[in-house]
């Protein structure tokens, strides 16, 4: 392999500046890190999180479908911890490659016929799914290919691209190139990338590279943490620690030992038309071909008006959070940022890089039959209950996880019994009719009388101490006790990104609610009205406050809840999670009680044959 240290690069002025430039590379490109760009009205950066783009040369399986939820779970709880800082949320499909052209020889249709179709399945999902993203974005469109031509010329503008003879191990299956030391040979003899597990072949040929190795440096900088510990607390008013991070933390180790052992080989971006026409071609010289990745990483820049003819467009930019699979960390750790860094541009502020989801501990595949498919599993459980079992089971991120009907099913059974469950049982006649006897007493009231310690307000004035005094004598004390802090918790859990650990914690305080009400018996003729009143309003003020923290997991359900319980619209964000801080309507009595017979929070399960 010839190394771009050796090929036919003629300098030109731009060239001999970045040749001497090349010792304070890393300085230069340093002060990127904290660069911010904002162009609202209030003055303040949109929060951007995309999902990986995916590639539609088959139909959406379920880890699509997991990479569309963990990030509609973060955009929906941004809307919910500040309503007017504007989301931008990208998901789209990569189009170009290698494997798009040959699924589209083998069914004997143009490449954009089948890119349209197969495209139009994934905008289905994310539909189907509720999924909040304001932008999805084609790499075939338009505005897209202007986008990669634009970085294109400026990478060659700057000297960073030059044509070179190429061989090493490609991966038809992952579009990618891998270098010597991203390879090993199996028992069976078969040579496979160590990243994802693919066949890779041997693959001379000429091609342009991007100077990556010039960026090492510059990208130890970058992911070097900011102290001794990697932290994912944030800094004061929400934002993330200056330092580029991935989450789980294992793979931002794995990235660092990488980039501090490891020589950074150059990047080969293009491969000629000949073996590769459906993409787009090279400026200046149609005979080559764009590498897919190249293309498809661009598209972050793309769903927010990138090429920017001024610095106030570029006001989402950077992404806060990237949600990518575990098998493209390096695309998104090294080969983006490396792009970013030479076009001036600062990098996403946080990687978070999911396992993946398996069938009966085994990678899914076409080949093998094991594809688990979302709409099936959503026209059967219902959308909300397949999202719950995504983020509780899938929410650590750190390994993978499996695929089951039985565990889908007893995950359905566990949110359907604690929250559904919960709302039918104090809705029942026998409550209400013990409630009627005592005098009329609003939640807030109940709570100032009750539980006088509690702080109210913002979930920001909320601290982590315990409640003091005995709380064990009385449940529903002890479960007041609970929620006081509840918001809190599940606000800290999501800024670190321990999705599952949040969800975690609202669904043991609706355990301990169903045994507090259990325990009261508050529809016993044996308990005083005012037991029954007290064990019902601690009911409504419990389902109020984990129907608003539940809001970006189970969206629909959530919202139907709140509307049963008549919260306002308005005061369904985390600002109002403290212990009697919203007077609403309640679930009322009489007519209210017909009607709320007839609320159905999850979708009606269609039950199969397994």
């Amino acid at each position: 392999m010839i190394s771009g240290r050796n090929s036919a690069f003629r300098p030109s002025p731009a060239n001999l500046l970045l040749r001497r430039a090349r010792t304070t590379i890393p300085f230069i490109y340093r002060v990127s890190r904290f660069v911010t760009t904002a162009s609202t009205s209030r003055d303040v950066k949109p929060y951007y999180i995309t999902t990986p783009i995916f590639y539609p040369n088959a139909v959406p399986h379920i880890g699509h479908l997991y990479s569309l939820v963990t990030a509609d779970i973060f955009a929906r709880f941004s809307r919910l911890t500040d309503p007017s800082r504007p989301v931008v949320f990208l998901a789209g499909t990569d189009e170009h490659g290698l494997k798009i052209q040959k699924a589209a020889q083998d069914q004997g249709v143009e490449p954009r016929q089948l890119c349209d179709r197969l495209s139009h399945q994934f905008r289905n999902l994310v539909t189907r799914a509720n999924i909040s993203c304001t932008t999805f974005q084609r790499t075939t469109e338009d505005t897209h290919r202007k986008a990669v031509e634009h970085v294109w010329r400026q990478l060659d503008a700057k000297g960073l691209i030059y044509k070179s003879t190429y061989a090493g191990w490609y991966s038809i299956s992952d579009e990618c190139f891998y270098p010597s030391t991203q390879i090993t040979t199996l028992p069976s003899g078969a040579t496979v990338s160590t990243e994802t597990g693919s066949p890779v072949e041997w693959s001379e040929e000429e091609n342009y590279k991007f100077r990556l190795s010039h960026f090492r440096e510059a990208l130890l900088e970058q992911y070097q943490p900011p102290s001794p510990s990697l932290s994912h607390e944030p800094e004061p008013h929400g934002e993330p620690h200056p330092a580029a991070r991935i989450f789980p933390p294992a793979h931002h180790a794995r990235v660092l030992a990488d980039l501090s052992d490891l020589p950074l080989d150059d990047l080969s971006i293009s491969r000629p038309r000949s073996r590769l026409a459906w993409g787009i071609p090279v400026p200046g010289d149609p005979s080559h071909t764009i590498y897919v990745w190249f293309d498809a990483l661009t598209v972050y820049l793309t769903g927010v008006g990138y090429p920017w003819t001024t610095t106030g467009q570029a006001g989402a930019w950077p992404p806060d959070v990237q949600v990518i699979g575990k098998d493209i960390v390096r695309f998104h750790a090294l080969y983006l940022p490396a792009l970013l860094l030479a076009l001036d541009l600062p990098l996403a502020r946080t990687l978070l890089a999911h396992a993946h989801w398996t069938v009966a501990q085994r990678k899914m595949s076409k080949s093998i039959g094991n594809v688990a498919d979302p709409f099936d599993a959503m026209n059967v459980f219902g959308v909300d209950v397949v999202r719950y079992y995504l983020a509780r089971v899938g929410g650590r991120f750190r390994d993978d996880v499996d695929w089951s009907h039985e565990q889908l099913e007893k995950h359905s059974d566990e949110i359907r019994s604690l929250l559904g469950n919960y709302f039918l049982r104090i809705t029942s006649r026998a409550i209400l009719e013990r409630i009627a006897q005592a005098p009329s007493m609003s939640v807030p009231e109940y709570i100032a009388s009750a539980f006088p310690r509690h702080l109210s307000g913002s979930v920001q004035d909320v601290s982590n101490s315990s409640v003091s005094g005995d709380t064990n004598a009385d449940p529903n004390t002890a479960l007041l006790a609970s929620l006081q802090h509840l918001g809190a918790r599940v606000q800290r859990l999501i800024t670190a990104h321990e999705v599952g650990e949040a969800l975690d914690e609202i669904m043991l305080c609706l355990k301990q609610a169903n045994a507090a009400l259990t325990h009261t018996a508050p529809w016993a003729p044996s308990q005083p009205p005012a037991t029954a009143q007290a064990a019902y309003l601690t009911a409504l003020e419990t389902l109020r406050v984990c129907g608003t923290c539940l809001q970006p997991f189970v969206p629909a359900t959530a919202e139907r809840l709140l509307d049963a319980l008549g919260v306002p619209a308005g005061k369904r964000t985390m600002n109002f999670v403290g212990l009697g801080a919203v007077e609403f309507a309640g679930l009322g009595s009489g007519e209210g009680e017909t009607r709320l017979q007839r609320v159905k929070l999850f979708e009606v399960p269609r039950k199969v044959e397994v």
